[in-house]
């Protein structure tokens, strides 16, 4: 009676929990690691170091600004940089049809007058802007150099303007050759840049309108290239 007192007792009470294995030992159906420095018996896989996934599961969580898995990643073009798949020519150097971008001075006004009236094509802002820089600071001495020719035999009129005197003349002679001569080259080089921000090359007679026009073509020459801009590509040999 006592036997079975105790055992309804037991099976009235509450349910035993299981008892869990102790620590570092392995639950119900897991293999059981071998002691530390031994190797597990033939036919069973290594437990892989703490902290690691085991092998046959390669997925892992992408670094910081890594694309996650089947996704592609877009490289984006540093700034300032040319858009990708600029062309290039043999030994790689851009052809003259092509924009240059990075160009300097020397390049970028030998560019300026062997592309003379050639409006197709793109120009990039350092071709642009260095002829722009050369342009200005020529006139700019000829300018002093001119001024300082003339004094002697100047003259001064009733109302104070200053006549040049004939050293002057010869300075005279060069603006107009330099005004005229680059009057074709500047007008195509406009274009180009044009062409490089993707608009066409006509926005140029908005020249035509005094102050405002100039300062529209000033601003749309600061912008950067655009990659629909190609289609004023005219590749040649």
């Amino acid at each position: 009676m006592t036997d079975q007192n105790d055992g309804a007792d037991q099976r009235g009470g509450q349910p035993q929990q299981p008892q869990q294995p102790p620590y570092g030992q392995p639950s119900y159906g897991q293999p059981t690691p071998p002691p530390y420095g031994q190797q597990p018996p033939y036919g069973q896989p290594t437990p892989p170091p703490y902290g690691q996934q085991p092998s046959g599961h390669p997925q892992q969580q992408p670094g910081y600004g890594q694309p996650s898995y089947g996704q592609p990643s877009y490289a984006q073009p540093s700034y300032g940089q040319p858009p990708q798949g600029s062309p290039s020519g043999p030994g790689g150097s851009v052809p003259l049809w092509a924009p240059l971008y990075g160009a300097g001075p020397v390049v970028a006004v030998k560019r300026f007058f062997l592309k003379y009236a050639d409006f197709t094509g793109r120009a990039s802002r350092s071709e642009y802007w260095w002829v722009v820089l050369a342009n200005t600071v020529l006139y700019f001495v000829l300018g002093i150099v001119g001024f300082l020719a003339g004094l002697p035999g100047s003259t001064t009129d009733y109302d104070g303007t200053l006549e040049p005197g004939p050293g002057s003349i010869p300075f005279g002679f060069v603006f107009a050759i330099l005004f005229f001569g680059t009057i074709v080259p500047f007008l195509s080089l406009g274009a180009r840049r044009l062409h490089d921000i993707d608009l066409s090359g006509w926005l140029l007679l908005i020249n035509l309108v005094p102050y405002l026009g100039g300062f529209v073509i000033f601003i749309l020459s600061l912008l950067g290239p655009k990659p629909g801009g190609a289609r004023f590509d005219r590749p040649r040999a």
